[in-house]
C-alpha cells in the first residue's frame, strides 16, 4: 500500500496533510526518515509518525497495563482514562473490552473491533480472567471450597460460576472466573468475611499481560494472541 494512502487511513487525517506530513521528515520506516509518498509499505514495515507507531489499517488490538486511579471508559471529567493512556495517532472508536475497578491494576484489551469485544466479554465464551489477589485478613480453607461450588452474592438471582481459587500465601491468592460480574472477586471475598486489599489482573483467555509493560504502557497483540480470544 502507498505510504501516504496508509497513513490516512490509518490515522483519519486527510490524504493532502499526510503528505505535507511526509514532505515535512515527520514519518519513518524502519527508523529511516521516509519523504517519499508513494513508497509502498510492506507487511512488517515499522512504519513511525513523529516517534508514534502507526499500526496497519483495520481493527486494532492492544493490550494495557493498567494503572491505579484510571478508569476503564472512552472518556471521564474527573479521571483519566484507559484510552487518554494510548499515544496513538488515530484513538477514533477504541474501547475497552471489558472492565477493571478505579483501583484494580492489570490488563485491559482495548479494541475498535466490536465482535471481537463481545467475544472477550460474553460469559457464553470460554473465556477465563486471572486475577492475582490480596486480601487484608488470612483466607480461610474454606475459601477455596466455597468459590469452587459457586457463591450466592448478594442482589444476585444466581450463584457464580464455579471458580479457582489457588492459595500462595495466607494473604495472597491467584482466582479464575469464568464470569465478570460487578466487583466479583471482592463480593465473592466479602462473602466469606474477608476483604480485598489489591487485586491485579494477570491474564484474559490465553493472553496473558506482558511483563516488560509498565504501569500506564500498552503494545499491539500479535496475530496470535488475537486470534485466541
Amino acid at each position: 500500500m502507498r505510504l501516504d494512502k496508509y497513513l490516512s487511513q490509518a490515522t483519519g487525517l486527510p490524504r493532502s496533510q499526510v503528505k505535507r506530513l511526509i514532505k515535512s521528515q515527520k514519518v519513518q520506516i524502519n527508523d529511516t526518515v521516509n519523504q517519499d509518498h508513494g513508497f509502498q509499505v510492506k507487511s512488517g514495515d515499522l512504519v513511525l509518525l513523529d516517534g508514534r507507531e502507526i499500526p496497519p489499517p483495520g481493527p486494532r488490538y492492544l493490550m494495557l497495563n493498567k494503572p491505579q486511579d484510571t478508569i476503564c471508559a472512552t472518556e471521564d471529567p474527573e479521571h483519566p482514562t484507559v484510552i487518554d493512556l494510548l499515544n496513538l495517532e488515530n484513538i477514533k472508536n477504541l474501547h475497552p473490552a471489558g472492565r477493571l475497578d478505579i483501583d484494580t491494576t492489570g490488563l485491559v484489551l482495548i479494541t475498535d473491533d466490536g465482535q471481537w469485544s463481545h467475544r472477550v466479554t460474553s460469559p457464553r465464551r470460554s473465556c477465563d480472567k486471572v486475577y492475582l489477589v490480596t486480601t487484608e485478613d488470612p483466607i480461610s480453607p474454606e475459601t477455596a471450597p466455597a468459590f469452587a461450588e459457586g457463591i450466592m452474592l448478594r442482589n444476585e438471582d444466581q450463584p457464580t460460576l464455579p471458580a479457582t481459587l489457588e492459595q500462595l500465601d495466607d494473604c495472597h491468592a491467584r482466582v479464575t472466573l469464568q464470569e465478570g460480574r460487578y466487583h466479583q472477586v471482592k463480593r465473592m471475598f466479602a462473602a466469606m468475611g474477608n476483604k480485598v486489599a489489591a487485586l491485579h489482573r494477570e491474564s484474559i483467555g490465553g493472553i496473558i499481560l506482558d511483563e516488560d509493560l509498565e504501569p500506564g504502557e500498552f503494545r499491539f497483540l500479535t496475530a496470535e494472541e488475537v486470534a485466541s480470544i
